[in-house]
């Protein structure tokens, strides 16, 4: 029997909430499997570790992960503790120094969640996002140079690499030629004249391997009004790192709201450890209720799954979420039902089989 050990990282807000359901899945799913099993550590780390220690995380905090085969992270950030610092000391600082390069978010309608779009079905919001995700415009380069004086200047750098660059672009060609899909690059070459110029060249040089491969250009403004007007029209999209979380969060709204919105932070090379989190925040103003939706959670076990290579129970949870929406089975009130957030986590474990 393969064990997988696991280090849980509940964080802030809902987070050990929706962490919770999460864990309770891979349970159920190692036992009825029999041929693996998994093994959970959890570390309290996030803003009130911050507020008692002044760090996110302890100074050896890479060391211990690093020794898992992937990590469930919760919600990062809480009032009282800067944005800046909840995110770049822990979720960023993970992502960076573990080469998460792959942040892979799927902007899938499943049957029976809700849709802002009038007319619009699981046929047409079925796409893919592959962003950058170790570099680009979240790199944190920069200055603050005469801080609080009239002169007052703040540069943020955008770092773009050859290396970081043509990997996740030539990771996108990969799944669409693998999937027989459209590709769709987008990009603001118009505007940012270095970094989005070399971005959409490292597409060009890196699509002359793959012939097969139909692909689009769209400039990130018109990217996100064809999201909304014809959703249709994309299939697999890579991105930069600021371009893709903008553009996927307008895709979780689309796609049945933040509480279905998951995302992996791979790396494909597997020298470090992946993680896999829902994508809504902390939602401090519902912490401690019990109502909050756990599927998003859920659904980043199903990535997670997906990654080990167990594809067959990666889409057995994700049909699961899919019959809990269609029949309203013990939906939390964000989806329209009266189920907590156990609730919803226990249905779906019982849904498995």
């Amino acid at each position: 029997m393969k064990n997988y050990k696991i280090a849980v990282v509940p964080g802030d807000g809902i987070g050990p909430e929706v962490m919770d359901e999460a864990v309770k899945v891979l349970k159920r799913v190692a036992e009825i499997d029999g041929g693996m099993s998994f093994s959970f550590t959890t570390y309290p780390w996030g803003c009130q570790y911050y507020l008692e220690n002044h760090e996110m995380m302890p100074a050896d905090g890479l060391d211990i992960l690093k020794q898992y085969d992937a990590i469930l992270l919760g919600a990062v950030g809480y009032p009282g503790v800067p944005d800046h610092v909840s995110l770049r000391d822990l979720l960023l600082r993970i992502r960076h120094d573990f080469d998460q390069y792959i942040n892979l978010r799927p902007i899938k309608l499943l049957r029976g969640a809700p849709c802002p779009l009038e007319g619009m079905g699981p046929e047409e919001i079925n796409m893919t996002f592959i962003r950058e995700n170790s570099e680009g415009e979240y790199s944190g380069s920069g200055a603050w140079l005469y801080k609080d004086k009239p002169e007052e200047v703040v540069i943020q750098n955008s770092v773009f690499s050859r290396k970081g660059t043509e990997r996740v672009i030539r990771y996108a060609y990969e799944l669409a030629h693998k999937t027989h899909q459209t590709l769709t690059n987008v990009s603001k070459g118009n505007a940012l004249n270095y970094s989005m110029v070399f971005w959409d060249q490292i597409f060009d040089e890196v699509g002359k391997e793959y012939p097969d491969v139909k692909t689009y250009k769209l400039m990130v403004d018109a990217a996100s009004m064809f999201m909304v007007k014809d959703p249709k029209r994309f299939q697999v999209v890579v991105a930069s790192n600021l371009f893709g979380d903008i553009l996927t969060d307008l895709g979780a709204a689309i796609a049945g709201g933040m509480g279905l919105a998951a995302g992996a932070n791979l790396n494909p090379d597997r020298t470090f450890p992946s993680m896999f989190e829902p994508i809504h925040g902390s939602a401090p103003d519902i912490a401690g209720q019990g109502i909050s939706n756990p599927l998003a959670s859920v659904w980043a076990v199903s990535q997670l799954l997906d990654f080990l290579g167990y594809e067959d129970w990666g889409k057995k949870v994700i049909d699961a979420i899919e019959k809990m929406l269609v029949e309203k089975i013990a939906l939390t009130p964000d989806l329209g039902g009266k189920a907590s957030t156990s609730e919803c986590g226990t249905a779906l474990a019982a849904i498995l089989n």
